[in-house]
């Protein structure tokens, strides 16, 4: 894991350097990046790692002499399991928490849900309907930035009163602001001066209903849930990435379970580790694609999120613990 990690810090490092100001914050961006990374390879470390492990205990015949002892398989295993299930606990509640909290201080386009390759919103009122469409968003402290954007404000009767268009418009708690803004004020003149419109949006309520699922922390998934059911947003999406990382650590017993079912072996010499670790290797990919494809029925509405979670890790965890309790190493 350490080995990947280092790879894809060093790749990314040199890719962002040229786009940051200073060196400092080119690393600053790359442990970002690689923050988001880490869930995606860990699976693939605890299999490896537990491969590696239990096939070494059973070259070394200390798997005979726990066998000897009277350790079942089962028992043999336990360690590794509850290391993997440490591992995607920790995952769960810190990892995916801070990944979280780096990716989202620097709000961009590929964050929020778009629609026809832009950022669209809208706020209806007492006073008439507000609509804002632009290319790009950035953050500047707890202000939203949009840029190159247009807003078409309309009165109750949905007639537009108003076009506003800017390089930037911020969005604040105060409501929306430009500095230097084109106007059409409705009866065929533009005019150019700085603009304001009070607004019901907030920085926070615009990060809450159009960030995509994987920014929103783990801790804050349920509440974020609940207040998104309760006006009618669909949230299938978000249960399915709520699921994912509570049962986070059942599919890293998975992969360890796997990783112990391909070390087992009666043969101690001049047995060739490689082929069988190429073929686990390869089921791993499996496994881990089939995992995805499910989660994807999950958020399609083929499949209730939740089983469509819990199934893969319990089919690898029920095929690889057979496989174990069928070999005898001694």
């Amino acid at each position: 894991m350490l080995i990947v990690c280092g790879i894809i810090f060093a790749v990314t490092f040199v890719e962002r350097l040229p786009s940051n100001p200073t060196a400092f914050a080119a690393i600053m961006d790359a442990w970002t990046r690689l923050m988001e990374y880490v869930p995606l390879f860990l699976p693939m470390a605890i299999f490896m790692g537990t491969l590696f492990a239990s096939y070494n205990l059973t070259k070394s015949s200390e798997n005979v002499i726990i066998s000897g002892a009277g350790l079942s398989p089962y028992q043999m295993a336990r360690p590794f399991l509850f290391g993997a299930a440490l591992i995607g606990i920790f995952a769960t509640a810190v990892i995916n928490p801070y990944s979280v909290h780096l990716s989202t201080r620097e709000i961009t386009s590929d964050h929020l849900k778009l629609v026809d390759g832009a950022i669209w919103l809208r706020e209806s009122g007492e006073n008439g309907y507000i609509t804002l469409r632009a290319e790009s968003i950035g953050r500047d402290g707890e202000n939203l930035i949009f840029n190159n954007a247009t807003v078409f404000v309309q009165n109750p009767e949905f007639k537009l009163t108003e076009r506003v268009t800017a390089k930037s418009v911020t969005l604040s708690n105060d409501g929306m602001d430009s500095e230097s803004a084109l106007i059409w004020n409705g009866v065929g003149n533009d005019v150019r001066k700085s603009w304001h419109a009070d607004s019901h949006l907030t920085p926070r309520t615009v990060l809450d209903r159009y960030l995509q699922p994987d920014q929103i922390s783990f801790w804050e998934l349920p509440a974020f849930i609940q207040k998104m059911e309760s006006v009618g947003i669909p949230v299938r999406g978000h249960w399915v990435q709520f699921w994912t990382l509570l049962f986070l650590p059942l599919s890293m017993i998975a992969m360890a379970t796997l990783g112990i079912a391909f070390s087992q072996t009666r043969q101690r010499r001049n047995f060739s580790f490689g082929f069988k670790f190429s073929i686990g290797i390869v089921t791993c990919f499996a496994s881990y694609f089939t995992i995805n494809m499910f989660n994807a029925l999950g958020a399609t509405g083929v499949l209730p999120p939740i089983l469509a979670i819990i199934a893969p890790p319990l089919i690898i965890i029920a095929g690889a613990g057979a496989f174990i309790a069928s070999f005898d190493t001694i």
